[in-house]
């Protein structure tokens, strides 16, 4: 990409902010390094990659959050011929292959899956097995702390080194205990010189002790020597000092040579770490700033629509006032025009910045976006006048032109600042407009800012550009920084002069020069522009009240369901009592015939059995009807909801009209307009509110189906609260059941019971019933401050 765009959008900022994530400084670098890609197939893979990183920090809390040290100046190391490993360098690079094993086993999806970049391949291809031998190869020498771990070789060592030291300690406390020395120490405690252990001897007592002088203190009185006792102790001390570093060197000479075999397999892995590094860097970024990825157009090949929606300039933070812009049906050119100080700029630096942003793998801070890939951006954004070089503003903005002409492709982003500026008024426009003229030509997508009226007037007039403003609130005269497509936008000299300080006669007398002009454009541009601000406010508006209108007909859908739920699960119950009632009736006839038979000793007669089986008979036929008229419901209830009857227009709808009701086209009766449009419907003995459009004719058939009407209206009183204190345990029980059929009835969904606590009969009562009955999902005691284990709440089923 164009190396003076980066600086102007100020890219390297962004890639500061992505950089921040990384666990590693030299992640860090990689993204400070990488430019943007122009290949749509490689940009869709690298979203895909930091895609599914995203996916994995959410799904996941134990995402490895190590700092994976710098280890690549170690390569050069790793061969037997070169110095050998230090400690710290050992530790670093064992850390970092751990970690990276972690960060690796991490990324994938599942056991078997791993990231998008290689989801095929195993752990002896992504080099893990490696990594993990060579962490094992180092942990064996160094210890998890960075220290060296207490070998055998290294042990024998240490204790001869601990067994000396003591027999020093002894010696250098023999001079402290000798009562004839002891006047002579300047301290009882030994000290260390250069490795070596030394008394601390008064300078007046020099030659009452034989010895070497180490050191002598600043003042002089003191003397930092070496009884000759101590001298070849010492001596010993350092030898084996010495012999313990040989013996740690050999060990990490040992250590490097078994590492150089895998010097390759380590670059490779530490490559791919540091890159997914990276990707975990771009995946915690786009959850920060809650963005997306722009999506490729569909013909992909730089030339397609572009779409910002709720687009914030990411390096404003807090500041940015979100923008919607758009280039669709094959426009190239977007002109920005409107007041000073109104974001124009931002706005053209905000697509800039978000198609590198896009190119480069970041997520964008917007709700959505549709970016083409391009090969590559140039802008011409800023005073570029340089006085070295003797070039004035128009100059320097004529030299970048002449640039972007020279590089700019059908597969180019151009970004043009105060196109037209800088010179007169009529040159200007007419260059612009040959510039605007060739770039369109080549097929280059253009995004340009201008106060030049000509170029407004270019955007009204070409099929490929479209003219778009800055947004300005007249009555607050100030800028509201968003982006209004489809009209061009005054420049406003006149109110931000004046809320600059300049005076009101200056204002005036400006005014009455402009408005002694021939032109009456910027009145017409005001006028277009309220014309769109207002129609944006109704379509806001609009769309409110339509979101709040879907909202509604879900709820009163979702009730029309409940309400048919209850109703079948009413019928089916009420069936069912007949079915039992039917069952019970046979056999309790069916006993007492035996039982006249065996009292009597003979046979009953027929006359005497007829009434019995007459009533039978019409007991089942009457249990017959109920089923067949509850089938028949059901069938024509399913019919009616799979044909296509067209809904009932508003005009046909009367009180009295016969219709299907909702999906399920239940028969019902219309029995008079409710509000907002609605009407009461009586479907069996339910009433509620439809819509027109959830009412259907009602179907011809060639009888009369079989309804079945049902009392919900309570048998017995119903409370809200049911107090059996006081009442036997039988009487309560009694009261109970008419409580629980009458809230069935009514469809209530729970009641309490007031039973007292006493000696626990009544209590245990209630709930052993209430645990027995279908209609009952739950049942618990009370919250303490509403009666506790003296109350129970009963939630009936739905």
């Amino acid at each position: 990409m164009n190396e003076k765009t980066c600086r102007l959008l100020e890219f390297d900022r962004v890639k500061e902010r992505v950089a921040a994530y990384t666990r590693s400084g030299e992640a860090a670098a990689l993204i400070m390094m990488e430019e943007p890609l122009n290949s749509a197939a490689a940009l869709t893979a690298l979203h895909g990659e930091v895609a599914h990183i995203i996916t994995r920090i959410n799904s996941s809390d134990s995402e490895p959050c190590n700092r994976l040290p710098e280890i690549a100046p170690l390569f050069a190391r790793l061969t037997p011929e070169r110095a050998a490993l230090s400690l710290e360098d050992a530790f670093a690079l064992g850390a970092f292959l751990a970690e990276g094993v972690r960060v690796q086993l991490w990324a994938k999806l599942e056991a078997g899956a791993s990231t998008a970049e290689a989801s095929a391949e195993t752990p002896a291809q992504d080099g893990s097995d490696e990594a993990e031998k060579c962490a094992a190869l180092i942990f064996a020498v160094v210890a998890p702390d960075g220290s060296m771990r207490d070998l055998p070789e290294l042990r024998r060592i240490k204790e001869r080194i601990r067994a000396i030291q003591r027999e020093v300690k002894t010696i250098a406390a023999s001079f402290a205990r000798d009562t004839a020395l002891r006047p002579m120490l300047q301290s009882e405690l030994p000290s260390q010189r250069d490795g070596r252990t030394v008394l601390a001897l008064k300078a007046n007592f020099r030659g009452r002790v034989r010895g070497i002088v180490h050191e002598v203190s600043a003042s002089g009185q003191t003397l930092f020597i070496e009884p000759e006792a101590l001298i070849e102790k010492n001596n010993e001390l350092r030898i084996e000092e010495r012999a313990l570093d040989a013996e740690i060197r050999r060990i990490l000479r040992d250590l490097t040579a078994h590492l150089a075999p895998y010097r390759t397999a380590i670059e490779h892995f530490h490559a791919r770490l540091i890159r997914l590094d990276a990707l975990r860097a771009r995946a915690h970024f786009a959850i920060a700033v809650k963005g997306v990825f722009g999506s490729t157009p569909e013909t992909g090949n730089g030339t397609a629509d572009i779409c910002l929606l709720k687009a914030r300039h990411p390096l404003l933070a807090g500041e940015a006032v979100p923008i919607d812009i758009a280039m669709k049906n094959g426009v190239r050119a977007l002109i920005i025009t409107g007041p000073n100080a109104g974001g124009k700029t931002v706005a053209l630096k905000t697509v800039g910045l978000f198609v590198l942003m896009n190119q480069a793998g970041f997520a964008l801070p917007a709700a959505a976006a549709v970016l083409p890939v391009f090969d590559d951006v140039f802008a011409g954004i800023g005073d570029e006048q340089s006085l070295s070089g003797s070039l004035s503003t128009f100059s320097a903005h004529t030299q970048s032109l002449a640039a972007i002409c020279r590089k700019a492709s059908a597969r180019s982003l151009v970004l043009l600042d105060e196109l037209g500026a800088g010179t007169g008024v009529e040159e200007g426009g007419a260059l612009a407009m040959a510039l605007l003229d060739n770039l369109i030509a080549r097929g280059t997508t253009l995004f340009v800012t201008t106060h030049t009226s000509a170029l407004k007037n270019y955007g009204w007039t070409r099929s490929a550009v479209e003219n778009a403003s800055m947004e300005f609130d007249t009555v607050t005269g100030k800028p509201t920084y968003r982006v209004l497509m489809g009209v061009p936008g005054e420049s406003r000299a006149f109110v931000i002069a004046r809320r600059s300080g300049i005076p009101r006669s200056i204002i005036e007398q400006a005014t009455a020069y402009l408005e002694r002009g021939d032109s009456d454009s910027a009145r017409i541009i005001s006028g277009l522009q309220t014309k769109i601000t207002n129609l944006e406010r109704e379509r806001r508006a609009f769309e409110e009240e339509r979101r709040a209108f879907e909202k509604e007909c879900h709820k009163l859908e979702e009730r029309a369901v409940r309400l048919r739920e209850k109703e079948a699960a009413l019928k089916a119950g009420e069936l069912g009592k007949l079915r039992a009632l039917r069952d019970e009736s046979r056999k309790k006839l069916e006993n007492l015939v035996r039982i006249l038979q065996e009292g009597a000793g003979k046979p009953v007669t027929r006359d005497k059995t007829s009434a019995v089986k007459e009533f039978l008979g019409e007991l089942e036929e009457a249990v017959r009807e109920e089923e067949a008229a509850f089938e028949t419901e059901n069938a024509f209830r399913g019919k009616a909801a799979m044909d296509g009857t067209a809904p009932l227009a508003p005009h046909e709808i009367t009180p009295g009209l016969a219709v299907l009701v909702g999906e399920r086209r239940r028969p019902g009766v219309v029995k008079k307009k409710a509000k907002r449009g609605m009407w009461l419907v009586e479907v069996g003995s339910l009433s509620f509110s439809a819509a027109p459009e959830e009412l259907y004719p009602a179907l011809q058939t060639a009888q009369k189906p079989v309804a079945v009407s049902l009392d919900l209206s309570p048998a017995a009183p119903l409370f809200a609260e049911l107090d059996l204190r006081g009442l036997r345990l039988a009487d309560a029980l009694e009261a109970l059941e008419k409580q629980l059929d009458a809230a069935v009835r009514v469809s209530l969904g729970e009641f309490a019971v007031i039973h007292g606590t006493g000696d626990g009969i009544l209590q245990r009562g209630v709930h052993e019933y209430l645990k027995t009955q279908h209609p009952v999902a739950d049942y618990y005691f009370s919250r303490p401050e509403l009666g506790g284990m003296g109350r129970t709440e009963v939630i009936l089923r739905c």
